[in-house]
């Protein structure tokens, strides 16, 4: 390319970066608005932790299988259309939570005193499953389009810069959610998901008319041409795709290991994430304004910084090499989770806030940079499969994160050292699996190269 073509080229990536990264930040504010509401439905709605975790776990294992689906539909057809669609419908479905206890009149969802029946818990916990359904058409075309625009040798920093989307939706939605909650009480509970709904539905009105799937939808060079690498530009197709997927996903002893490493991340993750506002009310006795400010920091400030840091050293000082970076990184965060739990009672919360941040300044290292593993190692042909694939295991975390840490957190002899203590070694497994791939080559385009010779 000459020097305006690139220069344009340039403009377009970035222009693909931040929109890609706003559309993500609204996922994400239909995503973690249930996880701040969490306290205000146990009060308002007389909800328990148990079912409120099998909710979480549902959603999270269903997020997972559409992930797989999805991955594949992204590495064919449209990315664009599937982003955008998957996001009006879960607008769609948090207006209907929101709405539900009013169709009381119709349904027996509230009892004499207000609280929700069995009726009003399934319906909830329907609606929520589908949410993980609908989530699961974001992220993976989100990874297949950044392969497309970004060559392997910057894709860890570029996708790791995207990543801060993660940090920036879950904090702005928890910091919003709080403050609605602490200025109108627990009863305004439902304005934790139509406020982010509304939000949400410009963000995939925006991604629907401006992005492009790939460079040459926008009349620009495939990135390898830029390279001169051998991978083809163009999707395969028929048994030479279903061979390609074999071999660079389902056979591929990487994919394997990112995705049992990213399994045990996702639980220090979650148990973040999902869990902060509870045990930072309930073990530590902070007041539910305070919580979810600590929370939101931890993403806005800790997840942000630890996804770009992440992506920054591993292309700076690891050759790109991004597992090295994840099992450092994963060492860290299970370090500082532990250190969060010794914390002695009556030390002042500044503590708590450092370690919780710290924590999710690490966590977001790997939990970013495992996904561009996927795509390196899978390559740009096979990233969304690889990536849903990966999924899977992520959101099977939340059997662990979700119901499990919800039955330890309300079992009077468990309660939450016991979420702590699993979570902890989770993040110890993790720290080796992730390890024991350190002398492991950049990317799998040489095993590429060879996969697709033998489809010749």
């Amino acid at each position: 390319m000459d020097t305006q073509t690139q220069k344009r080229f340039v403009r377009e990536q970035w222009k693909t970066l931040v929109i890609l990264m706003v559309g993500y930040i609204c996922y994400y504010f239909l995503r973690k608005n249930f996880s701040a509401a969490i306290p205000a439905m146990e009060a308002s709605l007389g909800l328990s932790k148990v079912q409120l975790g099998i909710f979480l776990t549902l959603n999270g294992i269903v997020y997972g299988v559409s992930r797989m689906i999805n991955g594949m539909l992204a590495d064919r057809y449209s990315k664009r259309l599937l982003m955008s669609l998957g996001l009006v419908l879960s607008c769609f479905i948090s207006l209907a939570i929101c709405f539900s206890p009013k169709l009381n009149g119709v349904f027996n969802l509230l009892d004499a005193q207000g609280k929700a029946t069995l009726g009003l818990v399934y319906l909830i916990g329907s609606l929520w499953v589908l949410n993980g359904y609908v989530h699961g058409m974001a992220y993976p075309p989100i990874a297949a389009m950044m392969a497309h625009w970004f060559r392997p040798t910057e894709l860890a920093t570029k996708q790791s810069i995207w990543n801060a989307s993660h940090s920036i939706g879950a904090g702005a939605v928890i910091a919003l959610c709080g403050w609605m909650l602490s200025r109108w009480g627990y009863d305004a509970w439902n304005l934790c998901f139509i406020v982010p709904a509304i939000i949400a539905f410009m963000g995939a009105i925006l991604m629907f008319t401006t992005l492009k799937d790939t460079p040459e939808q926008a009349g620009f060079p495939p990135v390898e041409a830029q390279e001169g690498t051998e991978t083809p530009g163009e999707p395969l197709s028929g048994k030479r795709y279903r061979h390609y997927i074999s071999r660079m996903v389902f056979r591929n002893p990487v994919i394997w290991g990112i995705s049992i490493g990213d399994f045990c991340v996702y639980v220090i993750r979650f148990t973040i994430l999902e869990w902060g506002t509870s045990f930072l009310t309930q073990y530590k006795g902070f007041d539910i304004a305070l919580a979810a400010s600590i929370v939101a920091a931890s993403e806005l400030i800790g997840g942000v910084l630890g996804t770009i840091v992440a992506g920054w050293v591993t292309d700076r000082f690891m050759g790109s090499r991004t597992l090295r970076t994840s099992a450092i990184f994963t060492l860290g965060a299970t370090l500082c989770f532990a250190a969060f739990w010794r914390v002695p009672a009556g030390a002042h919360w500044m503590w708590s806030a450092v370690l919780i941040v710290a924590s999710a300044f690490f966590i977001y290292g790997p939990q970013a940079l495992l996904g561009v593993s996927c795509s390196q190692y899978a390559t740009k042909l096979a990233s969304g499969s690889a990536n849903g694939f990966c999924g899977i295991f992520c959101y099977g975390a939340t059997v662990i994160s979700g119901i499990g840490f919800g039955y330890l957190a309300d079992h009077p002899g468990l309660g939450w050292n016991a979420v702590f203590v699993v979570a902890i070694v989770f993040g110890l497994l993790g720290t080796l699996i992730l390890g024991s791939f350190w002398k492991a080559p950049a990317d799998g385009y040489a095993r590429s190269r060879q996969v697709l010779k033998e489809t010749e």
